[in-house]
């Protein structure tokens, strides 16, 4: 396992994203340095690797591997970073343009927008389909929201290897039972996983994967069952030192009671992420002072998608005009710009026979 590293001079500040790739990826060349002995390996040409690698970086993210730039950003200490849930290929490009410096691939938001139900109804290989076009459309790193592992360790191990072939910086898998429970739920059981099963799932998918950069979060589930924080450092140090390059840990309280004892007792053991979907009113300033790596905002693209669709669509049906309609959504234009269009207006020039 690689050392938890103090970059501080390297990174940029979480509230300063717009403008900073530059130190960002500074960073992210450093950490490279430091845990890669064949640099050249690592620091690769952005246009070589749209052909060799689907793992690549836009020339604003320095032509740095996507795996790379998601490592730096969680095993970066006194700095808080931020990934944005997204769920398609446009969602994603959404985000990036918004300023984020990560996407996290939600196995909620994914299934919910398939129209199936988050308990693994929707396969694997249909989530590492959307996956696949997410990372095209996006030059950013993605976390994908790997349930449990979609089975055992040979099944979590595999899904890394596909991930890796599709672009995909790394992998969130949580330590509870196959097919999952959504965690947000009320009134359901959470069983967990055997702790020293899970771990070894972990240890699994970090020895089985071929960049030696790609992210294993191991996601902490013991305050969701109701187990309690003894427990959940227990978890927490077997798989960090299974090889999880970070410990996500999950609570739906309404305050942030249980992260805090929790990271007063971890302290700088490894990098920690959380998900402050029900302890939204937390300010973000105190994930600073308690020591947290990354916030994902875990489905609010999904949900705010929803509302408006909902919405519009009771109008027209109300109305059976789109008058009072049009002026709110976005221009046909806009989604044009963000297919891409112009690209392919260009390729057309370039390629097909003047008429």
């Amino acid at each position: 396992m690689q050392p938890y590293s103090k970059l501080t001079s390297y990174l940029w500040a979480p509230y300063e994203i717009q403008g900073k790739a530059k130190s960002f990826c500074a960073a992210a060349l450093h950490w490279s340095k430091k845990t890669n002995n064949n640099c050249k390996e690592t620091i690769i040409n952005a246009r070589n690797a749209h052909s060799n690698s689907k793992n690549h970086c836009s020339k604003e993210t320095g032509n740095l591997r996507k795996t790379t730039i998601l490592k730096t950003m969680l095993k970066e200490r006194n700095s808080l970073s931020f990934l944005m849930e997204a769920h398609s290929g446009l969602s994603a490009r959404i985000v990036e343009e918004a300023g984020f410096h990560g996407i996290w691939a939600s196995g909620l938001s994914i299934s919910a927008q398939l129209g199936v139900r988050d308990s693994n109804e929707a396969s694997w290989t249909q989530v590492l389909e959307v996956a696949e076009f997410m990372a095209d459309a996006s030059t950013i790193p993605i976390l994908l929201d790997a349930d449990t592992g979609y089975g055992n360790f040979n099944n979590a191990r595999r899904l890394v290897r596909k991930l890796e072939d599709r672009g995909i910086a790394g992998c969130c898998i949580e330590d509870k039972c196959f097919p999952k429970t959504n965690s947000l739920l009320d009134g359901r059981k959470q069983p967990l996983a055997n702790m020293e099963e899970f771990a070894m799932k972990i240890k699994a998918c970090k020895d089985y994967q071929r960049d030696d950069e790609f992210c294993i979060v191991a996601r902490l589930e013991a305050f969701i069952a109701g187990r309690g924080l003894e427990e959940a450092l227990l978890r927490a140090e077997a798989y960090y030192k299974a090889g999880a390059d970070a410990i996500l840990v999950h609570s739906k309280q309404t305050n942030s009671s249980e992260i805090e004892a929790f990271m007063k007792e971890w302290g700088e053991k490894g990098p920690v992420i959380i998900v402050p979907t029900k302890y939204y009113t937390t300010p973000t300033s105190l994930f600073r002072e308690i020591g947290i790596s990354a916030v994902i905002w875990a489905n609010h693209n999904l949900r705010a998608s929803v509302t408006a669709m909902q919405k519009t669509s009771k109008i027209i049906a109300k109305e059976q005009n789109l008058t009072s309609i049009e002026k709110g959504v976005s221009s046909v234009q806009e989604i044009f710009r963000l297919q891409r269009d112009d690209e392919l207006k260009e390729a057309e020039g370039r390629y097909l026979p003047k008429l």
